[in-house]
């Protein structure tokens, strides 16, 4: 796999070796800030993953989230982000197995650092776009 480019390249594929350099940090926030919203908007009612996404979202931008964690979960953000991936997210129904799977991943890694209000918000969000729809 090809490293993460420090120069902010937005479509460098991601080094796991790589996750918790601040080099690598500061480009997956970067990333993630520019990104996860859009890319959460369209895929949202695709995706059977959005709940867990949505809290590991929130925990990651949580102050009190350990800082090896949020790096974590902000490498695991950046790969839902970004356009090229494992699957092309543009496939039916496996498309976004990819990203499933290392937000799984994550989860079972750093899981422990959701609180019930990060899923409490993603839920309360969840609620309130299938209200709207």
């Amino acid at each position: 796999m090809m490293t993460a480019h420090a120069n902010g390249d937005a479509t460098a594929p991601l080094d796991p070796r790589k996750a918790l350099e601040p080099a690598t940090i500061r480009l997956n926030e970067m990333r993630v800030r520019r990104g996860f919203w859009p890319a959460f908007r369209k895929a949202a009612a695709k995706i059977p993953f959005a709940a867990d996404l949505l809290s590991v979202y929130y925990c990651a931008r949580d102050p009190e989230t350990p800082a090896t964690a949020k790096a974590m979960m902000m490498a695991a953000l950046a790969y839902f982000v970004l356009p090229a991936d494992a699957i092309p997210d543009v496939l039916p129904v496996i498309g976004y197995t990819d990203d499933a799977a290392v937000i799984a991943a994550v989860l079972a890694i750093v899981g422990r650092n959701l609180k019930p209000r990060h899923k409490d918000a993603a839920r309360a969000l969840l609620d309130r776009m299938a209200a709207d729809a």
